[in-house]
């Protein structure tokens, strides 16, 4: 009765449904007469020619066992104009019964059943009481990435996907989706986005504008986060009522072109908390090489701290005693006139005047060479594609080579040997794999900045030899997450994150060196905020006051083990 009763509430529910089960209907009623008449002529036949009579059920048992074709063979004709006319029966039944009766049930009843239960099993609406939700307008790569830290804050969001196939396909794998129409007011009036906190508005920058506007007029004052993949599309996206647009491949290649080492050693600044800035400090080429971290003396010197260190892309906790080698990189907070400190002593050291070598001249590529163009830096950019050349990028490259990247003779042309760092641009994430394990065989000492797609292979193209690398999905949901929290968008590194949480009751009137976080968690803990003070200059006898705030810096996994240990034991 169950499942009457839910196959009842599809077919009432669904418009086209029942409009197919009328035409079903229409046939088999059209199949009826044909029947009866069928039956008739079998008595006329019967009576007038054979000289025999039957009652209406024989006339009736014969036509059905002639038409189906069954053809038992107890009644029969014995004239030529009564088998003439089984055979107009038995044609009649082949071509009604077994043929077009199972396609029209199948096209006008069943094949419509099934879709209607696909889509009636897809919500078309969010729960009524759901509030502070983020709903989002695309599932692409950086919904993907913005998704799992949303689940991972146990954030309420949910998908809205247009098309039912691919609704269905999110709908089984557990994603939380809505099906409807992205133009459609009603679609956001069921997604209740009068009570939602943010839309992440992520398709094409046409179809873009069209969802803003549609939103903006029955929700006015929701946040709209609209992600520009062309330049010139955000002022328009601004204009139609989007709060924040986010161009996100152009960021993605200024991120990238701040990673490079080039012309001096000097400080990076790569986010910000309160007045504090977090920076990165190469020390490639200096005389902070082979001392350990204490041995440097920034702190004492420079009033700085020492948070973490990158070692060939990975970000490590710090005890002290670890030695620098050229390819660590330091990762120090302190105020503008510290760092500055640092950038007046360092000035003099890892001087390469040589032109960065730039791999891939699409948006991202193109955005990190003018961004290093602005800040007086050569450029050279090896692109396959002939027709990339033109006045813009011969403004602001030294030298465009045009070929493939794989070519020594042309990698060695364009100054590979002599490159402080090289940055791969390419959208090809197995393409920079491969480029960067053969710069790092041609060029042991060069520093190798690349983007990725994927977050699956950040570990292989590290162990390829890259430094530093950055997703566009990370960029982008860096920047999402950042508007909703409402702090300045910080970007540390592909799976780096900064984590600002209440100090356990476990570790509070403990010292940092006692509550063992970076040994138990991975995680580096670089301030510590109690009411209106932060305190950066930390050390092993740091107490953790009870009341405070801890800031720390790792990836989402050392994050689930703090939890773990300190908030569930």
């Amino acid at each position: 009765m169950k499942f009457v009763g839910s196959q009842l509430a599809f077919f009432l529910k669904d418009r086209n449904l029942r409009r197919n089960s009328k035409i079903l209907l229409r046939y088999l009623l059209f199949l009826g007469i044909i029947i009866i008449i069928y039956s008739i002529l079998f008595h006329i036949i019967m009576l007038n020619i054979e000289g025999q009579e039957h009652s209406w059920v024989t006339g009736f048992y014969w036509t059905l066992t002639v038409m189906s074709t069954l053809g038992f063979g107890d009644i029969t004709f014995a004239s030529d104009i009564g088998r003439l006319f089984s055979i107009i029966v038995l044609l009649t039944g082949i071509f009604s019964l077994l043929i077009v009766l199972p396609f029209a049930f199948l096209r006008h009843f069943y094949v419509p059943l099934l879709e209607s239960q696909d889509k009636n099993r897809v919500p078309r609406e969010v729960p009524t009481a759901t509030k502070n939700h983020i709903i989002i307008c695309s599932y692409e790569a950086i919904a993907i990435d913005l998704m799992e830290r949303l689940k991972q804050d146990k954030t309420t969001f949910y998908l809205i996907e247009n098309e039912l196939v691919k609704a269905l396909k999110f709908h089984d794998d557990g994603i939380p989706v809505i099906h409807g129409r992205l133009d459609d007011q009603e679609t956001f009036e069921r997604a209740n986005i009068r009570e939602a906190k943010l839309v992440l508005v992520n398709r094409d920058d046409i179809v873009n504008t069209k969802i803003i506007l549609a939103i903006r007029q029955i929700a006015p004052t929701i946040i709209i986060v609209a992600i520009a993949n062309d330049d010139e599309s955000v002022d328009v996206q601004e204009l139609s009522g989007a709060n924040h647009v986010l161009p996100v491949k152009r960021w993605l290649g200024e991120q990238l072109a701040n990673r490079v080492n080039a012309q001096y050693a000097k400080s990076q600044p790569i986010g910000q908390y309160e007045d504090l800035l977090i920076a990165e400090l190469p020390v490639h080429n200096t005389p902070l090489v082979s001392k350990t971290i204490r041995e440097t003396g920034l702190r004492q010197k420079f009033g700085v701290s020492i948070v973490a260190i990158w070692d060939r892309g990975r970000m490590k906790p710090i005890s002290g005693v670890e030695k620098l080698t050229n390819d660590s990189v330091l990762v120090i907070i302190g105020n503008e006139d510290q760092l500055r400190s640092i950038d007046e002593i360092f000035i003099e050291y890892d001087v390469n005047p040589n032109p960065v070598l730039l791999i891939g001249g699409g948006k991202v590529g193109l955005a990190a060479a003018e961004s290093l163009y602005k800040n007086g830096i050569l450029v050279n950019l090896i692109e396959k594609d002939p027709e990339i050349s033109n006045s813009k990028v011969n403004r602001i490259c030294n030298e465009v080579f045009t070929g493939r990247a794989s070519d020594y003779d042309l990698l060695n042309k364009a100054g590979i040997l002599e490159a402080p760092s090289i940055l791969l641009s390419t959208n090809d994430d197995t393409m920079n794999i491969y480029l960067t394990s053969y710069c790092r065989q041609l060029n042991k000492e060069v520093k190798i900045v690349s983007r990725i797609s994927e977050a699956r292979n950040l570990d292989i193209i590290h162990r390829a030899g890259a430094n530093f690398v950055l997703s566009y999905a990370t960029l982008g949901s860096e920047a999402v997450l950042s508007i909703l929290k409402g702090h300045e968008l910080t970007v540390l590194g592909e799976g780096i994150s900064l984590f600002i949480v209440p100090t356990p009751s476990l570790l509070g009137g403990k010292s940092l060196a006692a509550s063992a976080i970076g040994a138990k968690t991975g995680l580096s803990v670089i301030a510590i905020k109690e009411k209106s003070q932060v305190l950066t200059l930390l050390s092993a006898d740091t107490v953790l006051p009870a009341d405070s705030e801890l800031v720390m810096l790792g990836n989402t996994e050392m994050k689930h083990k703090f939890d773990e240990i300190y908030f569930t034991a």
